[in-house]
């Protein structure tokens, strides 16, 4: 069973430490890596990494003594050893974070271009969450070929870390925790590592009035001692977030799965659905198309998929009741972002099959890829402080390659186009 059912499991502080120490990179990892990918020296159409390095978390007092003394080293691994620590399934779990928070994680900023101007995905967490999800699901594809028990391992310390991370961000909007809390300091830093993807509204304006309040309170002005941090949003709303998040993860993953063995069209409406919002799915609104309001002006052109997800973001039974029932709810504007485009922008539309395309291509590129690697160098050493080797064969490479099908197919189209005006 993977991880829908621990969601809302506690995360106990001491194992950011723990993660920590036991992933860290030895001076020697370089040498001792996987040669570069395969894809590292073919050309790429996509734009440079927009992705940065965030500063690394602040070692404990435990990880500096350690790392000090190569006696105390070795003597603390061999405790973590008998303590369990060492067996296949806690190195899987603890490599699978590797998998995470080095393969998966930096794509959504490495190919921000592509996603967020080719595909005008919105820069919200939904959009950054969606991303993620399509190359964790890459990644378990290939861990499920393992043998047992190493591919169940794989895949369930993968979702797992998978989850505490979507679980970390979501609760790090919602429920934010104030510096000036007894909170851990580590608990103020991301599960895994920033991202520029998606921002944080409001996150700038509450900084400056704490800053602000903070201010006046050191020098007895007005608004002294009235501090208004954000507030804490219940429980409930962040179980319920995850519910959500949840269900999308099971659903894309079983319409990939259903495209991966049936065909390229059926992959294909598997991204539409999931990756580009299913624009266009009551058809493309034209300005002759366009509804007139009862002044006769015409009504403000807006349409969207309504999402059932559980039933319980927006009921059909409530919906039925509204006025003007499903059709007024799809052109309701609900923040996501993620809607039809305006009949203005119809044209856009045209492009679609081809992104699609190029994303159905990326899939199958990577799998063949990843297919390809022995599982030897997936399952690692097995030896605690190991995990972090032997990732560069793993990494994924851009969704457009200058040497693909549909960039051929493109660069043919155009050149025909070309002669045909010539």
């Amino acid at each position: 069973m993977l991880a829908a059912q621990r969601l809302a499991r506690p995360r106990p502080a001491a194992a950011r430490h723990a993660r920590s120490l036991a992933t860290q990179k030895p001076a020697s990892s370089a040498a001792s890596s996987s040669p570069p990918p395969p894809f590292a020296a073919q050309p790429s159409t996509s734009s440079p990494s927009t992705s940065t390095q965030p500063p690394p978390p602040q070692q404990t007092w435990l990880s500096k003594t350690i790392k000090q003394s190569p006696a105390a080293k070795q003597a603390f691994l061999t405790l973590a050893g008998l303590l369990g620590y060492g067996t296949a399934k806690q190195y899987a779990g603890r490599r699978a974070y590797n998998f995470y928070s080095e393969l998966c994680i930096p794509r959504p900023d490495d190919e921000a271009a592509f996603w967020r101007t080719e595909c005008d995905l919105p820069p919200t967490f939904q959009s950054w969450f969606t991303v993620t999800n399509l190359h964790v699901w890459l990644l378990t594809v290939r861990l499920r070929a393992l043998p047992p028990p190493h591919g169940t391992n794989y895949v369930q310390g993968l979702i797992d870390h998978f989850f505490i991370d979507v679980e970390d961000r979501v609760r790090a909007v919602l429920q934010p925790v104030s510096p000036n809390s007894y909170a851990p300091p580590q608990n103020l830093v991301p599960y895994t590592r920033a991202t520029a993807f998606y921002r944080i509204a409001n996150r700038a304006a509450n900084a400056a009035n704490v800053e602000a309040a903070a201010a006046a309170s050191e020098s007895g002005g007005a608004g002294s001692g009235k501090m208004r941090p954000r507030g804490r949003a219940p429980e409930s709303l962040v179980s319920r977030q995850m519910k959500i998040f949840k269900e999308q993860w099971a659903g894309m993953g079983m319409s990939l799965d259903l495209g991966l063995v049936r065909s390229d069209t059926e992959l294909a409406a598997a991204v539409w659905r999931n990756l580009l919002g299913a624009r266009g799915a009551r058809g493309i609104a034209y300005t002759a198309s366009t509804p007139s309001s009862s002044a006769g002006a015409p009504a403000p052109a807006f349409r969207r998929t309504v999402n059932f997800a559980g039933g319980k973001v927006e009921k059909l039974s409530k919906i039925a009741k509204l006025r003007g029932g499903l059709e007024a709810e799809e052109r309701r504007d609900d923040g996501s972002g993620v809607h039809d485009y305006p009949p203005s922008q119809a044209d856009r539309y045209v492009a679609y099959p081809e992104r699609m395309a190029a994303v159905v291509e990326y899939i199958r590129r990577e799998l063949v890829r990843l297919e390809q690697i022995s599982d030897a160098d997936i399952l690692g050493q097995g030896v605690i402080g190991t995990e972090s080797l032997g990732l560069d064969a793993l990494r994924f490479g851009p969704v457009r390659r200058a040497d693909g099908i549909v960039a051929a197919l493109k660069n043919g189209s155009a050149l025909g186009v070309a002669g045909a005006e010539e």
